[in-house]
């Protein structure tokens, strides 16, 4: 059980605001998914790689591989 008491408790107002832009957050968190999935597909059809995509490990930008996983991954100090 969580006995711990907050010093902050935000008001109704505060709330409101907050979900506003956490709403903003989701709208441009999608646009950006958008734009890296229109990159990758740009860098698939560029290369001749089929479904190229950059990867993550740990909330990093680690480098690029390919979804079916028959390509090395590429690190991204190897990209630099």
């Amino acid at each position: 059980m969580n006995n711990k008491t907050y010093k902050i408790n935000p008001t109704k107002k505060q709330l409101a605001i907050m979900k506003f832009y956490r709403d903003m957050f989701q709208v441009e968190y999608n646009i950006f998914w958008g734009r890296i999935g229109e990159l990758e597909k740009e860098m698939s059809k560029k290369t001749g790689i089929k479904d190229l995509e950059f990867f993550q490990c740990d909330g990093d930008w680690c480098g690029i591989g390919n979804g079916e996983r028959t390509m090395k991954l590429i690190h991204g100090e190897n990209l630099k």
